[in-house]
């Protein structure tokens, strides 16, 4: 974290706009919580106005004027928007252009067809974690579903055997590497740095998803052993495409936006000197809105019009790319809305000074938060936001890996054990046709696995770097 990010946490920490005890503080939290929590699970009221509502709660549990909850709260809104907005949108562009233009299924068909028997569950995982770079975890899913209901079909494989591991690439993806909406939030919150999260999100990621993929999956297939039915199996939207974008420039263009986030980190790292032209030029191309600029502007050429896309189509693609992630903007902004209200109220100073008498470490106290939050609302994005908001103090005397593994931290625990409360619990039962108990010994198991293991990797790493 900069100097200067320290000392604007610390002008957020030092001038609350309340006076409130700690005893009335930790109170209006939990109050804050509740509300969210009971709108969204009892009232099914959307998570924006939950958030919203819930913020406004939380300042007048602490007995904060109003007038002040509102400021933080739009204060709050309005950076997490701005410092995330642009970088979500680009993302959904990608993704977009990567599913309209049959370059996901070139990737899957690809993979697919090196394949062989044993190395299929791995092949999945592999597809999942290359598609789910760029793409929202329901979008991934939707793309996805009908390749593995394919493959179980036609190859007369256990589903949960293909299934988990594409499950599990996908969720790992989407709850630990930016940039997805969850990490770029919880990175803005803490002020991490973006390429050294990215660096370690993806350390993290890659055996968490060996061990609840390929390896659960063994496990999965004899709880669960179902046959998907024919009318599950929808047909593949590129199939009506003339051609499709070649795989090797498909992948290419997928992973551009990380390799120039990851090439500005190592930059940062081997040069460290800001006058040095070259790591001023990579602090530019590396910088997350140039590098998602930079793969959409590419991927209009490489994916778009090699699939024979004319000038309108490419801009029909854009803009009905943008549709679906309002609602998640609106949830984005409102989350870090909240999470302004926590600190100007004095919530973050009062976790600093009780902190001081914990022998919790950090890393598992915002893992442990992240998960009562998830459980509670079944959103991974709200519990990441929220954690993150919570955690936000005590980041300021971290150092720049452990703020990254903070943010990773916050991640794994936003995943724990999804149930009843989750729209993915759902979509994994109908798409699969499980019934109830199937989905929670298959899907739920399958999130705590990774929530576990991976929380169990971010503490190790925290030992040696």
């Amino acid at each position: 974290m900069t100097r200067l990010s320290v000392e604007m946490l610390a002008a957020d920490t030092a001038d609350p706009i309340t006076s409130a005890g700690h005893a009335q503080l930790g109170i209006a939290v939990l109050v804050g919580i509740a509300v969210i929590v009971l709108l969204i699970t009892k009232f099914k009221l959307h998570a924006f106005l939950s958030l919203t509502i819930g913020s406004l709660a939380l300042g007048a549990a602490a007995a904060a004027p109003l007038d002040k909850t509102i400021a933080s709260f739009t204060a709050g809104l309005g950076s997490t928007v701005a410092g995330v907005g642009v970088l979500i949108a680009l993302g959904a562009i990608l993704g977009k252009l990567l599913a309209d233009s049959g370059g996901a299924d070139q990737i899957v068909d690809t993979i697919l067809a090196k394949a062989s028997d044993r190395t299929m569950p791995w092949a999945m995982a592999l597809i999942a974690g290359i598609i789910g770079l760029p793409l929202f975890f329901e979008v991934g899913m939707v793309l996805l579903i009908p390749v593995v209901l394919l493959v179980a079909k036609r190859g007369n494989y256990s589903l949960m055997r293909i299934g988990i591991p594409a499950l599990a690439g996908l969720s790992v993806m989407h709850g630990l590497v930016p940039p997805h909406p969850g990490p770029l939030a919880a990175i803005d919150a803490v002020k991490a740095n973006l390429g050294v999260t990215l660096a370690l999100g993806v350390l993290v990621a890659l055996p968490t998803v060996v061990i609840a993929g390929p390896l659960f999956s063994r496990v999965a297939s004899r709880w669960v052993d179902v046959t998907p039915p024919d009318r599950l199996i929808p047909a593949r939207p590129s199939e009506e495409l003339e051609r499709r974008p070649g795989f090797g420039v498909t992948v290419a263009t997928v992973l551009l936006p990380v390799v120039l986030m990851l090439g500005k980190a190592l930059v940062d790292i081997v040069v460290d000197d800001p006058a040095n032209g070259v790591q001023r030029v990579a602090d530019v191309v590396g910088s997350p809105l140039i590098a998602l600029l930079a793969a959409v502007i590419v991927g209009m050429f490489t994916l778009g019009r090699a699939a024979g896309f004319t000038k309108g189509r490419l801009s029909s693609t854009v803009e009905t790319s943008l549709a679906p992630i309002a609602g998640i903007l609106l949830i984005v902004g409102a989350g870090g809305g909240f999470k302004q209200t926590l600190i100007d109220i004095g919530v973050g100073q009062m976790i600093m000074d009780f902190s001081k008498d914990w022998n919790v470490s950090a890393l598992l106290l915002a893992w442990l938060i992240a998960v009562g939050i998830r459980l509670a609302t079944g959103s991974a994005t709200v519990a990441t936001i929220s954690a993150a908001g919570l955690m936000a103090p005590l980041a300021a005397d971290m150092s720049t890996t452990h703020t990254a593994l903070l943010v990773l931290a916050i991640g794994a625990g936003s995943l724990f054990f999804s149930h009843v409360n989750d729209a993915g619990f759902w979509l994994v039962k109908e798409y699969f046709g499980l019934s109830v108990g199937q989905t929670v010994r298959t899907w739920s198991v399958m999130e705590t696995i990774i929530s576990v293991v991976s929380i169990g990797f971010v503490l190790l790493l925290s030992l040696v770097i």
